[in-house]
Formats: C-alpha cells, structure tokens, sequence
C-alpha cells in the first residue's frame, strides 16, 4: 500500500509503522466522515432554504409562468443582501482557516457545519434554476468522479506536490475571470470558465487527498490528537470545497434549467 512507501520514507518502521497506518485509516474516515455531514446539512438547508423562497401565490417577483418568489425569497434573492450571501462563504473560509490554530478541534468542527448550513444558504438558488432531476443526476455523476479522483490521490505513488503551484494558479485565474463575468455576463465565458473549473477541481481533489494522507503520516508521530483534529478539519473543508466546486461547474454544463 502506497502509506506504507510513505511511512518507510519517512524513517518509521515495525510496530509504529502498522500503528501509523491504523491511524491514518482512522484519520481519513474522519476526514470524510466530516465532509459528508457538512454535505448533507448543505442539502438540507439549500432545499428548506429554497422551499421557503417560492410561491405560487402572486406577487411583485414573478420568476416562472406559475411560479413567485415569497417576500423571503425577494429578500435573499431580489435585493443587496445577495451579494453578502454570495460572499459569506468565502469570508467563513477565510476566518476558519485564520483561526483554526487558536480553536479547539470541537469548536472548528462546529465552524465548518455552520460554514456549511451558510453555503446551503448561498446554493439554494440553484433549486430555483434548474431542474430537481438533473440536480440529482449532476450530484450523482460529481459523487462518482470525485470519489474515484480522491482514491487515487490516496492509493497512488506519484508525488503530486508539483500540482499545487499550478492548480493554485488556475484557481486564482478561474476566480478572477468569474468575477469579471458578473459584469460581463458572457455565455461563452461561463462555459470556459465552467469546462476549466471542472479540471481544476478534479486535479485538486487527488491533491488535496494525497496532501492529507502526507500531513497526517508527517505529524503522527508527534501525538498531538488535538492537532490531528483539527487537520481532520481543514481536510475536511478543502475536499468539501473541491466537491461544491465541481458539483456548480458541471451542473452550469450539463443541469437541465427550469
């Protein structure tokens, strides 16, 4: 197994090795244990969120043939407080990772699932544009890509380190050229943006798995479970916002609009 190559490099052998390795099992379940609580409160608080936000009962924001946004929904959707709720996400990233280190593993726990509930906050327009069905097709097809790109970050020997500096340059690229596209509203832009996104986040995905293996086989043999923790954590986050990410990209190519 590709630990064990890992755990030799690092000088660990015998008894400790096999302990590492047992601990890094534990330690990515809790990785993606994590990130498929923070998945499932998403879910849930885009569709209550979303339920909340229509009506077929008339009113001043009509947004289908039958369909009117609630007085909540023009709220989130039709006024300035969009723009807060479009970048709150970022911010919560952002605060997370500035004050991991002076947070206890159970408080940043508590911050990703409220980053989480506040991205949930920030998906449910898609209910609104597209189609429950492709909704769940694209889910689906994200679920099996993502799956099979983190187990090979997991499982293969190549060292994916050089990926980073290159991923990180597209990930800035693909965030600049999304907020120029605000203004622009380009079709063509969104789908380069969306057909380069997808690639960026499946090569993030194998990087960022096979970062986390590494980190944990790295720091293991110093014991600080509370650090452990909350690497778990931030693992969590990144591999959560490498699936988000692929899940929008592809369901802006392939969803079906209302």
């Amino acid at each position: 197994m590709a630990e064990y190559d890992t755990i030799r490099t690092a000088g660990v052998s015998g008894a400790r090795a096999a302990q590492i390795d047992e601990g890094l099992r534990a330690h990515m379940n809790k990785v993606y244990g994590t990130m498929s609580v923070g998945m499932l409160i998403t879910a849930l608080a885009a569709w209550a969120i979303s339920g909340l936000a229509v009506s077929s009962v008339p009113s001043a924001y009509q947004i289908g043939a039958d369909t009117y946004l609630t007085s909540f929904g023009a709220a989130i959707y039709a006024s300035p407080l969009k723009w807060l709720i479009m970048f709150a996400p970022l911010i919560f990233v952002f605060g997370l990772s500035a004050m991991v280190n002076r947070m206890s593993a159970s408080a940043a726990q508590l911050m990703f699932y409220t980053f989480a509930a506040v991205m949930g906050l920030s998906l449910s327009s898609i209910f609104l544009v597209y189609t429950s069905t492709s909704i769940a097709q694209v889910f689906l097809i994200t679920a099996i890509s993502f799956a099979g790109l983190s187990l090979y970050g997991y499982t293969t020997k190549k060292d994916l380190s050089g990926w980073g500096t290159f991923l990180m340059m597209g990930l800035i690229g693909l965030i600049v050229a999304s907020i120029v596209n605000i203004f622009l509203a380009s079709p063509a832009m969104v789908f380069a943006i969306s057909v380069i996104g997808v690639l960026i986040f499946a090569g993030l995905t194998a990087y960022d798995t096979q970062t986390i293996k590494n980190t944990y086989i790295q720091m293991a043999v110093t014991g600080d479970q509370e650090w452990l923790g909350k690497a778990a954590i931030m693992g969590a986050l990144s591999l959560y916002l490498d699936f988000i990410n692929m899940f929008i990209m592809l369901l802006s190519l392939f969803g079906n609009r209302e």
